[in-house]
Formats: structure tokens, sequence, C-alpha cells
């Protein structure tokens, strides 16, 4: 596949995912009333319904990660040459700073801007591992199954984790350096970004290392089964 072809399909890709994610914020809290939780559905809803459009326009191009930790995984697997994962990040973060600006231009807003919103603490730490853990195993274990539901189970997965874990599921180091870049509602602090990256990176290699175990046991019990046991 044509480098310049994958980048930018990173790199458009990520740019309207954030661009929905800030957007819907945006629009969710001028329309609630102060009404945090109505705010957060509409953002929650608007991400997930525009993933499973995202990868599945973009995924026959690059796979249509958007997200490092994803990047990462499939490099480590082998999926990916060094290259190519290198190329892929870069257009991810490139990406996603563009989609907060387009955001903010599509609803007259300070292009520039840095977050104020503090997302601190272990329980926000943890929450970020078992996103990115549950994100992960998701696209894992739907690519092993039922590899066309993918672009589903992922939009179907982020909006759940929107409303299950207490940091409303970030699950990607591009998405979280890309919101300190917005005072909005989908905004992180650039102090707490770092905690948020660790615990994506390590959520999503622990999620790599046990289900990469768990699905091999299973084929390997399937071997282990006489023919004549078998259905």
């Amino acid at each position: 596949m044509n480098q310049a072809r994958r980048f930018a399909a990173e790199c458009v890709g990520t740019a309207m995912l954030l661009a929905v994610v800030i957007g819907s914020g945006i629009m969710g809290e001028r329309l609630a009333d102060g009404n945090i939780a109505l705010a957060l559905l509409g953002n929650s809803i608007a991400t997930g319904a525009a993933l499973v459009v995202l990868i599945q326009i973009f995924g026959q191009v690059s796979g249509a990660h958007f997200n490092p930790a994803v990047t990462m995984i499939a490099g480590l697997r082998r999926q990916l040459p060094l290259s190519t994962t290198a190329l892929h990040v870069a257009a991810q973060f490139v990406g996603a700073a563009t989609g907060v600006w387009m955001a903010h231009a599509m609803f007259a807003e300070p292009l520039m801007q840095i977050s104020p919103k503090l997302r601190d603490g272990p329980a926000q730490g943890f929450s970020e591992f078992v996103a990115t853990f549950g994100l992960i195993g998701t696209i894992l274990g739907t690519e092993r199954s039922r590899p066309a539901f993918v672009p589903l189970a992922v939009g179907l997965y982020i909006t759940a984790a929107y409303w299950f874990t207490a940091s409303t599921s970030f699950a990607n180091p591009a998405v979280t350096a890309a919101r300190t870049l917005t005072a909005s509602f989908a905004g992180i602090a650039p102090a707490s970004a770092p905690l948020f990256i660790a615990a994506q990176l390590l959520g999503a290699l622990a999620a790599t290392v046990f289900f990469t175990w768990l699905f091999q046991e299973d084929v390997r019990d399937e071997r282990c089964i006489p023919h004549h046991d078998l259905p």
C-alpha cells in the first residue's frame, strides 16, 4: 500500500474523529443548559457513530487505527513494519490536533486554546487502563471471530466506555494529547495527559498479552478434541 495514502487515511480519519469528539462536546454543552449527563450522552453517541463510519471508510487503506496504541500493538504483532508504524503514529498526532482546530473553527471558537480541566488521580488512570484494555480486546477478539463487525464493535464499545469509566474513555494517546488543546467540554489539562497516556499504553500491552494467550489456548484446546467427540 502506498505510504502517502496510508498517511492521508490516518491523518484525515483522525482529524474527522477529533472534529466529532470536540464538536459534539461543544454542541452538547451549548444545548444541554448545564445538564452534564445530557451533554455527555450527545458526545458519546456522536463519537461512537462516527467511529463506525470512519473505520468503514478508511479501513481498507490503512486499517483505520486512528490511535497510536492500536498501531503500536499492530507493530508488535508484526502486522506493520517499523517504518509504517512510525508513519501511522505521526499521522495520527497531526490529524488529531488538526481535528481540534477544525471543531473550534466550526463553532467560532478561538483556534488556539489550552484546557484547564484537571483529570487526576489513580481512579482516572485506572479507568484509562481498563478502557484501553477493553478496546484492544474488542479489536483482537472481533478480528478473530467476525472481521466485518470490527467497525460496529469498536463504535459500540467506545460509546459504552464513555459511561462506565470515570475518565470517559479517552483510550487513545493522540486523542489525549489533542484534547489538551481545547478548553471545551471534552478537554483535558496538559498536566493530566501523561497519566492518561501511560495508562493507555500499559492497558494496550496488557490486553495484547492476555488476549494472545487466551486465543492461543482456544486453538490448542480445539485441536485436542478427538474427532468422534465433535457434533
